[in-house]
């Protein structure tokens, strides 16, 4: 049976409670077509919480629309295109899959736009962190692959640590010494559960080992980040603003208890403050910025967006500063041209999300209902429509299911960084998006999860949630073992 796309849109808003802030954010990237009345309509019926559980949601199965991959190959669980591109954009995907994949070399190269490396950096490629397109690992202390910690110091707006940037940079090309290496040091923390049983949760505590540039500065704040998955970014970018605005709650007018907010941010590109949604405190407005920022902050490759050819290096690192780089006319003057990074963004926008699995078992929907009960969907917002987008039909009036509310949460103290990004606090994250975490170890070969990776399973990382999701927790954590095995099939099924 074909699978019309739903439909979708946003009017830029002007909401008397932001509205002291910025004004208007709009979306000038995308372009959409006003939502009608009828249509609105038509997606509050299509987003509604079901009233019983004993039969999946209407079209459930497909995670994305029309734009869901029904039968990946197990291989490329997390790297399929979109079905719905047309011939020109699978034709970019496969160039931006090739930019995604590349090892960039030191410059000068033989090869026009793969060198730029460096000088100090994190990673030769965006694929040696996103294994395979799903999140980085942490195995252990000394085995993490796609995990950087970031450093600022505290002033007005993000200011980086004065020796070492906004990154810890933990290689260099040659003639270079890298910045240090990361330290993790776990203490295991047991956890009683309801029914008398006991899990232990890992608590990291991170440091800067063998610093070549001295001691990180007086108050230095850190915030470790892993590698997310890249699955249905596009699509969350094409989720209205509006609706977004719509779940937040920021005063807890409701007395739920969760409170969401947006994250205001800059955009480089429009010059002017949009919403966050991407990065795991949504600290960037678009995908172009946040591939261009990762390009810039972990591979050390300039772009027009982010210009300094010397990436995260300071003041301080003359040496580095001046290294020869790879930029050149043909390439605006940058070392992932404008060319580049277009092809990159599309490939970043247009990864589909797989099928869902087993989305009539009754023990998944005995877990749905366990979590619609708990209070998961306060954060984890199932499902959105995204915008009208006449110039972009791939991604246009879909009905999908990331289980994400895009919005800010405090998190609590257990899972705090206390460094501040933009809007958000140093006790607030993103709600993560939940499409596709179910098929975590086959993608990654791990299944860790949280900001750090620090949780080890489904359940840890449940329970290392307080703040706003304090009490979704407690009923977890107070559930019999039947009920919390159900919870966690309904997970992985997603």
């Amino acid at each position: 049976m074909r699978i019309a796309p739903l439909f979708a849109t946003l009017a830029i808003i002007s909401s008397p409670l932001y509205a002291h802030e910025i004004g208007p954010w709009g979306e000038p990237h995308l372009s959409p077509q006003p939502r009608s009345q009828a249509e609105a309509e038509r997606i509050k019926a299509a987003t509604a919480a079901p009233t019983t559980f004993d039969e999946p949601s209407a079209f459930e199965t497909r995670s994305a629309g029309a734009a869901t991959q029904m039968a990946p190959q197990p291989g490329t669980l997390f790297s399929s295109p979109l079905p719905t591109l047309s011939d020109d954009k699978k034709l970019d995907f496969s160039l931006g899959e090739a930019m995604f994949e590349k090892l960039w070399v030191q410059a000068p190269s033989s090869t026009v736009s793969s060198d730029g490396l460096g000088p100090l950096y994190n990673t030769r490629a965006c694929s040696a962190c996103h294994i395979n397109d799903g999140r980085g690992f942490v195995a252990s202390p000394d085995d993490h692959k796609g995990l950087v910690l970031r450093l600022s110091v505290p002033a007005t707006g993000m200011q980086p640590e004065p020796n070492y940037g906004f990154q810890l940079q933990t290689r260099a090309i040659a003639g270079h010494e890298s910045e240090g290496r990361l330290g993790i040091v776990y203490e295991e923390q047991p956890v009683e559960l309801g029914d008398g049983a006991t899990i232990t949760l890992r608590a990291p505590r991170y440091s800067v080992q063998d610093g070549t540039f001295g001691d990180l500065a007086a108050g230095t704040m850190t915030s470790p980040r892993i590698a997310p998955q890249m699955i249905g970014l596009g699509l969350l970018e094409a989720i209205p603003e509006a609706d977004i605005l719509a779940l937040a709650d920021p005063m807890d007018a409701d007395g739920d208890g969760i409170s969401g907010r947006p994250n205001v941010v800059w955009s480089r590109e429009f010059d002017q403050n949009m919403l966050g949604r991407f990065g795991h405190k949504a600290g960037n407005p678009t995908l172009r910025q946040q591939s261009a920022d990762a390009a810039n902050g972990d591979i050390g490759l300039s772009s027009t967006l982010f210009p300094a050819h010397s990436g995260d290096c300071t003041e301080r690192q003359k040496n580095c500063i001046h290294e020869r780089h790879g930029g050149t006319e043909a390439q605006d003057g940058v070392e992932l041209g404008n060319k580049a990074l277009d092809v990159l963004t599309t490939y970043a926008a247009t990864l589909a999300p797989p099928a869902r699995r087993d989305v009539s078992n009754p023990e998944v929907l005995r877990g749905k209902a366990l979590f619609y009960q708990s209070g998961c969907t306060g954060c984890h917002t199932p499902a959105f429509v995204t915008h009208r987008l006449p110039d972009d039909p791939a991604r246009s009036f879909q009905l999908i299911w990331p289980y994400s509310d895009m919005l800010l949460h405090d998190m609590g103290e257990g899972l705090a960084d206390r460094r501040p990004e933009w809007q958000a606090s140093g006790q607030e994250w993103r709600t993560p998006p939940l499409w596709g975490i179910g098929l975590t170890g086959q993608v990654s070969g791990h299944s860790t999860f949280l900001h750090d990776g620090r949780a080890r399973s489904l359940l840890e990382a449940i329970l290392w949630h307080g703040g706003e999701a304090e009490a979704a927790r407690e009923t977890v954590r107070l559930m019999d073992a039947s009920d919390r095995a159900a919870l966690i099939t309904f997970l992985e099924s997603l």
